[in-house]
């Protein structure tokens, strides 16, 4: 499994975090990687499940720059499709140094394309330009 399809599993496993309590997802993760035919080796699972519970331990800080850098939005009202794909990007901008910015905000932008509204890429897009500047 290559990075966009890790990116791709991480960021699926980031929008179950709106729907169930903190308490719940360190099973809830288990569950996904178990039962997620796409993720075919131990190593992605190991990978998927240590990233989404590294942009879990950043959220607050991550929500907080997310809600800095829009204007008329906050993470209580965004799509949670955006949601979820703006916290995978503001993690990898803000506290992974092996990717770079660009690299983060392109996959940002896909994702918010293949999974969220009509508008969402723009929208991702504009919010993450934003933080890359800070």
């Amino acid at each position: 499994m290559g990075r966009h399809e890790q990116r791709e599993q991480v960021f699926r496993l980031l929008f179950q975090v709106e729907f169930h309590p903190a308490e719940d997802m360190p099973r809830q993760m288990r569950l996904f990687v178990e039962d997620n035919e796409a993720i075919a080796s131990i190593r992605d699972a190991d990978y998927i499940e240590a990233r989404c519970q590294a942009v879990c331990r950043e959220l607050p800080e991550i929500d907080k720059l997310i809600d800095q850098n829009t204007v008329g939005w906050d993470t209580n009202r965004m799509g949670k499709v955006e949601l979820a794909v703006l916290r995978l990007a503001v993690y990898e901008l803000r506290f992974d140094e092996d990717i770079p910015a660009g690299v983060a905000i392109d996959e940002a932008v896909e994702l918010a394309k293949q999974y969220g509204q009509d508008n969402a890429g723009g929208f991702v897009n504009a919010i993450l330009a934003k933080i890359a500047k800070l």
